[in-house]
C-alpha cells in the first residue's frame, strides 16, 4: 500500500515480556524484526515485577510428576469456569507452555528455575486441581556485565525494591540480610554481596547482579542483541495502516521523525494495556475511585485505541476488568511519588487490615488480588494495615524494610502513623477507636489459639507459605503488642488489565464478526486475558504473554506475504 520508508517482516510495539519474546522468536525463526519502544528504556511493567511466569506442564514439572494437565484443567475450571468460548485459547496456552520454554532455553539466555528456593503454590491450592509447586517459575539471576553499554537500557526496579541505593537482593537472601549477625553463613553471604555491589558502583549507577523481573528483561534484551534484532527506543506508534483486509504496517514516530514502516509478516501489539490511563480506567473499569496505578506510566491504552481504529474488537467480558494490588504511597526525598505493593508483609504474623470502623474485612494473607476484591466487596477505597514495633523490626512494613530502619522519617512524612494504644492510633488515622480496640483484642485471642475464627488467616497453604514458619502453631498469627502501634494506609491499584483485544489461539486480533485481521497480533495486556479477571497463581499475566507471543511469532513465520528476511 503506497510507499514505505522501510519494510521488515515483523513490527513489534512495546517492550515487556510479550514484545521481547515476539521479537526474539521472530529472529530465531529467521525473520527481520524491528521492536519499537516509545520510551527511552525497554522493560515495561515486567522490569519492576517479580518476573514469575505461571506456565503449567514445563518439561521439568512433567519429569518430576507435577505436570498433570488434567489437574490444571480442573483447577482453571474451578477458578474461572469452563467457558467453552475460551477453550481454544486455554488449550493453546496449556499445549505450548513447555514447548515455548524449551525453545527459548535452547536458543537464548531466557531461562527459568524450576527449583525455586521455596516452591510457589497456586493461589488457591485447596481448590480442585490446585498445586503446591511446579506451575510458577522464576527467572534465573543475571549478571549484566555481559550487556556492556546496553545495561543502561534495562529499566531499573523501584528504588524501594533495592538497598544501599541500587543493590537487588534475591528472595532467599532476604533472611540473611535481615539477620546478618545470626550466623557465619549469613555474614559471609551479606559481606560478599555488598563487596561485589561496591565494585559494581565504581562503573555503573547500580548493581549488575539482577533478580526477578529485572533479570528476565535483561535476559531477553541480551538474547535479542545476540540474535540481531533491531530495537528502536523513543519510537511511538502513531497509526496502524490497513490495506483492505490486512494490516500492512504502521506510521511510527522515531526520535521525532515520522516513518511509514511496512510489516510483511505482521505487527504485534504488546503495549501494556490501559492501566496507567485515568480516562481509560474510568471508561472500561467503570470505577472513579482508582487514583493510582502500578502499571508502567506509558501504558495508556494506545495500542487498544489504534487497533479498534482498524476494526479490532475489544473484549470486556471479564469478572474483573483488571488485576489488583493493595499499595501504599509515599513522597520520596526528591519529591517524586512512590507506590509500594504490599505483598510480603500482609501474610506475616502480627498484622491486621481494618476499615473505617476499625474492623477486619479480609484474610490478610490472601493473594493481593483477592485482598483488593475484598476491599471492593466491602465498598472500601482505603484500608489500614496495623501492627506493633516488633512486627516492623522482624518483617518491615511496606516501604520500610526489616533492616536499617528509620521510623521517624516515615512518621514525619505521614507514611507511617503511630499511637501508644489502639485507641490513640485509631484517632490518629481516623477510624473508630472502640472498634479498633475490640478488633485487636479479638485478633490476639485468635493468635493464642492459632485459629483465626473470623477470616481463617493461616488456614491455607498459600497463607502458610508466605507466613513465618518459626511462629507456632500458626505461621500467620501472633499477638499484637500493647504499644506503640503503627499503621500504613493502602488503596486498590491495578497491576495489569484483563480487558483487551479479542484474539484467536495464535494471538491474531479479531474483528467484531470474530474473523482474524490479517497481519495484526496482540499479547500481554493488549490481549484479552484468558484468566477472565481471575488470579489462579503467581505469574498469570507474564506466563500467557510469553506463550502467546511465542505462538504469534511462529504463526508469522508461516505467513506467505513476502520473502523471509528481506529488509529495506
Amino acid at each position: 500500500m503506497g510507499e514505505w520508508d522501510r519494510e521488515v517482516d515483523v513490527l513489534v510495539f512495546g517492550s515487556g515480556i510479550g514484545a521481547l519474546t515476539t521479537a526474539l522468536v521472530g529472529r530465531c525463526e529467521g525473520l527481520s524484526v524491528l521492536l519499537c519502544e516509545k520510551t527511552s528504556q525497554p522493560g515495561d511493567t515486567a522490569a519492576t515485577s517479580g518476573g514469575t511466569v505461571w506456565i503449567p506442564g514445563s518439561s521439568p514439572a512433567q519429569q518430576r510428576g507435577v505436570g498433570d494437565f488434567a489437574a490444571v484443567r480442573s483447577y482453571l475450571d474451578a477458578e474461572i469456569g469452563e467457558r467453552p468460548e475460551d477453550a481454544p485459547l486455554r488449550e493453546a496456552f496449556l499445549a505450548s507452555g513447555a514447548e515455548a520454554l524449551d525453545y527459548l532455553a535452547a536458543r537464548s539466555e531466557v531461562k527459568f528455575s524450576f527449583n525455586n528456593p521455596i516452591p510457589y503454590p497456586d493461589y488457591h491450592p485447596e481448590n480442585t486441581g490446585g498445586a503446591l509447586r511446579g506451575r510458577a517459575l522464576s527467572p534465573l539471576p543475571f549478571d549484566t556485565n555481559v550487556l556492556g553499554d546496553d545495561f543502561a537500557l534495562v529499566r531499573a526496579p523501584m528504588p524501594e525494591f533495592m538497598i544501599l541505593g541500587g543493590m537487588m537482593v534475591a528472595r532467599p537472601e532476604i533472611p540473611h540480610f535481615v539477620r546478618t549477625w545470626s550466623s557465619w553463613a549469613s555474614l559471609r553471604l551479606v559481606t560478599r554481596a555488598v563487596l561485589r555491589y561496591g565494585c559494581d558502583r565504581l562503573r555503573f549507577s547500580r548493581g549488575t547482579r539482577l533478580h526477578l523481573g529485572n533479570a528476565l528483561i535483561a535476559r531477553l534484551l541480551h538474547s535479542l542483541r545476540a540474535a540481531g534484532a533491531e530495537i528502536a527506543v523513543n519510537a511511538a506508534l502513531v497509526e496502524l495502516v490497513r490495506d483492505n483486509s490486512r494490516v500492512a504496517g504502521a506510521v511510527v514516530e522515531i526520535n521525532g521523525k515520522r516513518l511509514r514502516i511496512g510489516a510483511r509478516r505482521g505487527a504485534m501489539l504488546a503495549t501494556g494495556g490501559f492501566g496507567a490511563s485515568a480516562s481509560h480506567r474510568a471508561a472500561l473499569m467503570q470505577r472513579d475511585d482508582i487514583g493510582e496505578s502500578l502499571v508502567f506510566p506509558a501504558n495508556v491504552g494506545q495500542g487498544l485505541d489504534y487497533a479498534q481504529a482498524v476494526g479490532a474488537a475489544l473484549d470486556r467480558a471479564h469478572d474483573s476488568p483488571a488485576f489488583w494490588m493493595p499499595s501504599s504511597t509515599h513522597t520520596r526525598a526528591d519529591g517524586t511519588k512512590a507506590l509500594y505493593p504490599h505483598i510480603r508483609d500482609r501474610p506475616k504474623p502480627g498484622m491486621i487490615a481494618v476499615n473505617a470502623k476499625g474492623q477486619r474485612f479480609v484474610n490478610e494473607a490472601a493473594s493481593y488480588h483477592d485482598f483488593v476484591l475484598a476491599m471492593f466487596a466491602a465498598q472500601l477505597s482505603e484500608a489500614w494495615l496495623i501492627c506493633d514495633r516488633a512486627f516492623i523490626r522482624d518483617y518491615g512494613i511496606g516501604m520500610i524494610p526489616a533492616v536499617w530502619q528509620n521510623l521517624r522519617r516515615y512518621i514525619r512524612s505521614g507514611y507511617l502513623a503511630t499511637g501508644e494504644t489502639p485507641e490513640a492510633l485509631a484517632q490518629r488515622i481516623g477510624v473508630d477507636a472502640e472498634g479498633l480496640g475490640r478488633t485487636v483484642g479479638e485478633h490476639n485471642q485468635f493468635a493464642l489459639t492459632g485459629v483465626d475464627l473470623a477470616f481463617g488467616k493461616g488456614s491455607s497453604a498459600l497463607n502458610r507459605h508466605n507466613g513465618d514458619a518459626a511462629v507456632k502453631p500458626n505461621p500467620c498469627l501472633r499477638p499484637i503488642g500493647s504499644g506503640p502501634l503503627f499503621a500504613v494506609r493502602v488503596e486498590p491499584t491495578p497491576i495489569g488489565t484483563a480487558i483487551g483485544l479479542r484474539t484467536d489461539a495464535d494471538a491474531r486480533v479479531l474483528d467484531a464478526a470474530g474473523a482474524p485481521i490479517t497481519g495484526l497480533y496482540a499479547t500481554g495486556s493488549d490481549m484479552s486475558s484468558i484468566m477472565r479477571g481471575h488470579y489462579p497463581g503467581p505469574g498469570i499475566t507474564l506466563g500467557p504473554s510469553l506463550i502467546f507471543a511465542y505462538r504469534a511469532a511462529r504463526q508469522m513465520r508461516l505467513a506467505a506475504n513476502a520473502p523471509v528476511g528481506v529488509s529495506m
